[in-house]
């Protein structure tokens, strides 16, 4: 991380709730800081770094207070230092910075922790608790079901590729983790497909499951079609079975695939596979 001392035009600064880890900008803590500028005291440089998405434009790291003192006082330039952060998390920065004079809330920590989750899922409690000054105890209750909500993320990506036929190593470099991970999450895929043949066995069907558990309905259908026979899996689709040698279809089965040009229907791939394969292979 580097800084670089300067001053900066005000009218260049941008507060950005994006990274603002408060709630709000504290009147009472802004006129005191402009009390002491017109006193004629110095108070401490405002941290801003280079906006993302304006590139004459900085936005503020630390110091929201002490930009709206300045801007109360009509003053049109502010000492700052540019910090380049080298990869860390903008809205964790601040938040550690922010914690020093003022605590967070806790609202305003839960609501920073959960931010900060959301924009990178890979950070640990640990290390959103020593930003917002929360235990690692504590940052697992603001995120749990955010985590829960990722790993079932994850859990649904790896069973789809799983059951494509995917091996572990290359569903591990599709996933940008390693093999053991994928190893780990394969162990709880009995149980993801349990929860789905419970509700399907209740009478449930594909879509329902499909809605309730926030799953594509052909991972759904690849449930509940496993271990039928084929023609149990043609009646149970709504497809007759074609036993003449010419084969129309008006259209693609939605429930099988995106449209795109040229998509072939997922009827005839059945009807091929239930003809020209082996039933007993």
């Amino acid at each position: 991380m580097a800084k670089t001392a300067c001053t900066v035009p005000i009218s260049q600064i941008i507060l950005d709730e994006d990274i603002y880890p408060r709630s709000g900008v504290y009147p009472k803590r802004v006129s005191m800081f402009a009390e002491n500028l017109r006193d004629g005291f110095e108070i401490d440089s405002i941290k801003v770094q280079l906006h993302p998405e304006y590139g004459d434009k900085y936005r503020i790291l630390d110091g929201a207070h002490r930009w709206h003192a300045y801007k109360e006082i009509g003053a049109t330039e502010i000492p700052a230092h540019i910090i380049t952060l080298d990869g860390l998390d903008p809205l964790l920065y601040a938040a550690k910075k922010a914690i020093g004079p003022l605590q967070l809330t806790e609202e305003e920590a839960r609501t920073t922790a959960r931010r900060a989750y959301e924009n990178n899922p890979r950070l640990t409690s640990f290390e959103i608790g020593q930003a917002i000054g929360r235990s690692r105890q504590t940052v697992d209750a603001y995120i749990a079901d955010l985590r829960a909500a990722t790993n079932m993320e994850i859990d649904i990506k790896i069973f789809r590729m799983h059951r494509l036929g995917f091996p572990q190593d290359r569903i591990a470099k599709r996933m940008g983790v390693n093999q053991k991970t994928i190893h780990n999450h394969l162990g709880e895929m009995p149980e993801l497909a349990f929860l789905l043949n419970t509700d399907l066995s209740k009478g449930f069907t594909v879509p329902q499951v499909a809605e309730k558990h926030g799953w594509a309905e052909p991972l759904v259908w690849s449930i509940a079609l496993e271990g039928k026979s084929d023609l149990d899996r043609f009646k149970a689709l709504n497809w007759g079975l074609r036993t003449w040698d010419l084969w129309n279809w008006n259209d693609c089965d939605k429930r099988f695939g995106d449209g795109w040009p040229g998509r072939i229907p997922a009827q005839m791939i059945a009807h091929i596979l239930y003809y020209f394969s082996d039933q007993t292979g």
